[in-house]
């Protein structure tokens, strides 16, 4: 059984998830800090905490059970930002190791700058579906209309452009999206891109579009799931997601789900 058949309800909130940088990372840590190529489970249930004025040792649970799914609208290229760290009193920098009392020793010989390298997506758009009980997508709409926190994707100096939110009316902006599945609602959202992309582009009638949802029959696995956001506790669990393409055309953005083409995914139109 996949997730098609399991939607918490038949109400989505979609997101879309650009800005001029994102950084969404994995297994980063010491001086080296990379980014995912989408979105993380954990970067996105952290901006609707954000939201809502959670704190980091707040719970989540609830947050956790939420299903998602993520669209490439436009994957941007990586960029690779130069950084040095050092203690703005002169001291010499930490080390690794601790000593007895279980606190940090110095580095030896003295060492007054780190170099450190980040990693960021510029000019990415993506499209994100979340579902779950109705009650808590409505309680996350309105908390993103109006944030207790300012929101970021992945990073703090990254902050999204807007629209943050998508509705299906443009009547009421408000409107949660509804559907049978992550990926039929995927299916629904136009595509987002930016007029440079579709430029880019040109003379293509239909543009199809990596997604990746959860799946708790997927072949793959992502380690991105927050236990506790508590800096003192931080920890991750797995969740199994599986790849799927959407084919929008371009003109209507409207799908045609019978025009399936097996080499979408090597990044060919026909």
């Amino acid at each position: 059984m996949t997730a098609e058949h399991t939607a918490i309800s038949g109400w989505y909130l979609v997101l879309r998830l650009a800005g001029p940088l994102q950084s969404w990372g994995g297994h980063s840590q010491f001086n080296r800090r990379d980014t995912q190529a989408e979105p993380t489970k954990s970067g996105i249930i952290g901006l609707l905490a954000a939201a809502q004025g959670r704190r980091r040792h707040d719970p989540i649970e609830d947050l956790l059970g939420l299903s998602f799914g993520v669209r490439t609208d436009q994957p941007g290229s990586m960029l690779r930002d130069y950084h040095t760290v050092s203690d703005l009193r002169g001291r010499p920098l930490l080390s690794a190791t601790v000593n007895a009392k279980r606190t940090q020793k110095t580095t030896s010989p003295p060492k007054l700058t780190h170099v450190t390298r980040r990693f960021y997506l510029q000019d990415a758009v993506f499209v994100a579906a979340v579902n779950g009980p109705r009650e808590l997508l409505e309680s996350l709409r309105d908390a993103l209309y109006g944030p207790a926190f300012p929101l970021f994707l992945g990073r703090r100096a990254c902050p999204p452009t807007q629209p943050l939110l998508l509705s299906p009316s443009d009547d009421n902006p408000q409107t949660l999206w509804p559907g049978t599945s992550l990926l039929d609602v995927l299916r629904q959202v136009p595509w987002q891109a930016g007029e440079a992309h579709r430029r880019d582009r040109d003379g293509h009638r239909r543009t199809t579009l990596p997604v990746t949802i959860d799946d708790p029959s997927g072949d793959d696995i992502r380690a991105d799931v927050p236990v506790t956001f508590d800096p003192h506790h931080r920890d991750f669990t797995s969740r199994r997601i599986r790849q799927e393409w959407v084919v929008l055309d371009d003109d209507t953005s409207s799908t045609r789900e019978d025009d399936h083409d097996p080499f979408a995914l090597l990044g060919g139109d026909r």
